[in-house]
């Protein structure tokens, strides 16, 4: 527990469950970047079938779905889920309730796509997560996955909100994986790099998200596009 009183880390499911209320109006600058950049990397999804891991309230989901690709979107938080259920477009969505932490529902290469976004910084075992994830993903198809970029923690940053009910800021739980960490895991599970890129608080996410003014320039995200290697089983 920090030693700032103002400060309360709770479990990850328990963080998420109470930030659903507040996630989709939280002006938070790392959401901006990730909503910019994660279309660009998957490309055009029309007819694919896309699977949304850790979906939370559902904001890539949406627009996969409206875009014309065939979505299963999966979140272990009560919360989350409700709000993503509840939004315009959502009925064409298939939700699934289950942690990803555990070994996920689905039949092998059942995916043209499967994206990841901002979930492995508070994963633990990510060979188990990335074995995982190539596991669902056809050979043809690719792994997107976007993360907050470990230099944030060089900031004091990690995955946080403030309750409105208390004031407190709350962070669910995250694990301090650095870039090689997932660079690691993910060469283990078999998985090989086709697009890697790093982005930072520009002047227009900056306008529009005051946030994150102060972080101007330095790195905040982190988004990867990988192919399952044909040589490893």
């Amino acid at each position: 527990m920090p030693a700032d009183e103002n400060i309360r880390v709770l479990s990850t499911r328990e963080g998420y469950d109470l930030w659903a209320a507040v996630y989709d109006q939280d002006g938070n600058p790392l959401i901006a970047l990730d909503a910019r950049e994660v279309p660009r990397v998957l490309g055009d999804v029309r007819g694919l079938r896309i699977a949304d891991i850790g979906c939370g309230t559902g904001r890539h989901a949406l627009w996969l779905a409206a875009a014309g690709a065939n979505v299963t979107a999966l979140d272990f938080s009560t919360a989350m889920l409700a709000q993503a259920r509840a939004k315009p477009g959502a009925s064409c969505i298939t939700f699934v309730r289950h942690d990803v932490a555990a070994s996920l529902p689905f039949r092998d290469a059942a995916f043209d796509r499967v994206l990841c976004s901002l979930v492995i910084d508070h994963i633990a075992d990510l060979d188990g997560l990335f074995r995982e994830l190539k596991r669902i993903c056809t050979p043809q198809g690719c792994v997107v996955i976007s993360v907050m970029h470990p230099a944030m923690m060089l900031r004091g940053i990690q995955a946080r909100f403030t309750d409105p009910a208390t004031g407190l800021e709350t962070r669910p739980r995250s694990c301090p994986n650095q870039i090689a960490d997932y660079v690691m895991a993910l060469t283990r599970a078999g998985l090989r790099f086709d697009h890697m890129s790093e982005h930072c608080v520009d002047d227009a996410v900056a306008a529009a998200f005051p946030r994150g003014r102060k972080y101007l320039g330095w790195p905040m995200l982190v988004v990867m596009r990988l192919s399952p290697r044909r040589d490893i089983p």
